[in-house]
């Protein structure tokens, strides 16, 4: 299999929302069932996505799988967590693939293209959220040298899920 790992320009806001969505309905669609077209609708429409894309700040990667979208990844270059001690980190803010190109390596390229991206702007610490019932998303993260350091929750529609806080440093 031949993967293509690129960074995602403002023309491929239709993909990164369509991708967006159909590997956030795999990953938690169960979870937030009756309110999942609500969540999709806010965070993945085209225009949003667009506008991310847009800024400064993040930078999206599409991951080809011969010559398929089958993933993407969103680094934010400037995203502070008051349970840090360094006050510039950067947050791995998704990293997500279609279900069929699990464990075909894909997303630990998708990731070292992100990690590129961390040290050729300087930065020392790379932090993320994992869901707490993502067991094999925490594994893949530890194997590739995040630590757990704090939890948080988040809220939607009154359904309350669980994070790690998980923190890669980097020496730059």
């Amino acid at each position: 299999m031949n993967i293509e790992i690129r960074k995602a320009n403002l023309e491929d806001a239709q993909l990164v929302a369509l991708l967006g969505r159909i590997t956030f309905a795999d990953a938690f669609g169960s979870f937030w069932a009756e309110h999942l077209h609500d969540y999709l609708e806010k965070t993945f429409s085209v225009e949003k996505i667009r506008s991310s894309l847009s800024k400064e700040n993040n930078v999206f990667f599409l991951a080809f799988a011969d010559g398929l979208p089958v993933g993407y990844a969103k680094l934010k270059k400037h995203s502070p967590n008051e349970n840090l001690a360094d006050k510039s980190p950067a947050q791995l803010q998704k990293i997500y693939l279609l279900p069929d190109f699990i464990g075909q390596r894909i997303g630990e390229k998708l990731q070292n293209a992100l990690f590129e991206e961390v040290i050729a702007n300087n930065i020392k610490t790379l932090w993320l959220a994992v869901w707490d019932e993502n067991p094999l998303g925490i594994r893949f993260y530890e194997r590739h040298g995040f630590n757990k350091e704090s939890k948080y929750h988040f809220e939607f529609h009154g359904k309350r899920a669980n994070f790690e806080v998980m923190v890669k440093r980097f020496d730059v």
